[in-house]
């Protein structure tokens, strides 16, 4: 039984600060990988390279953006590496997947902070994420390209196209499903989701994450004890 009654439109923690502040560096370290590589890859894009003034300038921006991307993930990773180990009631989220297309998502599976098919995207983005740094340091011209062979440097460049593709493939997946789930974007920009939300998309991370911390949180706001909340939404900086 619940300590105090709580509001669904009572608003939650979804994704803290420093989280949030490393998934748009890595938003806009991507766009900016990207759309040098794709210059340099297709032809047809080549104008893509005026976005930073000269062919030039991207050839030398185009590896530097993409460390900054990987640090950036890799913060990411460390953070919600835990939330993304398949377990059995993933089992569920998969054989019911033409429901979650309809939007019945709450009806087949009992997700915890992240859903299966975001698990199996998290994975696939830490593997196309760690052959992209290994393949575009041995394709580093200005600096280690000399080191290897011909046949090294040609697989090199073979992986990393096939890892580009599998990013940028995982990403739109992840853009998609953002727009496509109302309330997912404010939890990135902003940082909190309702309860009605959680419930809904994530009601085991609710159940066991969030409601007990939630409880207090509202208790000692109640009882004007103040402080910092673990769950509860205040507010930015607070």
């Amino acid at each position: 039984m619940s300590k105090i009654e709580i509001s669904n439109d009572t608003r939650v923690i979804r994704h803290r600060t420093p989280a949030r502040i490393s998934h748009w560096m890595l938003v806009i370290c991507f766009f900016m990988t990207m759309f040098t590589g794709v210059a340099f890859f297709f032809p047809d894009f080549a104008w893509l390279t005026e976005i930073l003034g000269t062919p030039q300038i991207a050839r030398a921006v185009h590896p530097f953006t993409g460390i900054l991307m990987f640090f950036a993930f890799i913060y990411l990773a460390l953070l919600y590496w835990d939330h993304n180990i398949p377990e059995k009631n993933d089992i569920r989220w998969a054989k019911g997947i033409l429901e979650v297309l309809k939007g019945n998502e709450h009806a087949v599976a009992d997700n915890g902070k992240y859903n299966f098919g975001q698990k199996m995207l998290f994975w696939t983005l830490n593997l196309a994420m760690v052959t992209l740094l290994v393949t575009g340091i041995i394709m580093w011209r200005q600096y280690f390209s000399h080191y290897f062979s011909i046949p090294v440097l040609r697989i090199a460049i073979l992986l990393h196209s096939l890892s580009a593709f599998m990013l940028f493939t995982g990403i739109l997946v992840h853009m998609y499903m953002a727009f496509w789930i109302k309330g997912s974007i404010r939890g990135i920009v902003e940082g909190w989701v309702t309860v009605r939300w959680a419930k809904k998309h994530h009601p085991k991370w609710y159940r066991e994450e969030v409601l007990e911390a939630l409880e207090n949180d509202l208790i000692n706001e109640k009882n004007d004890k103040g402080g910092k909340t673990k769950v509860l939404f205040k507010g930015f900086g607070k």
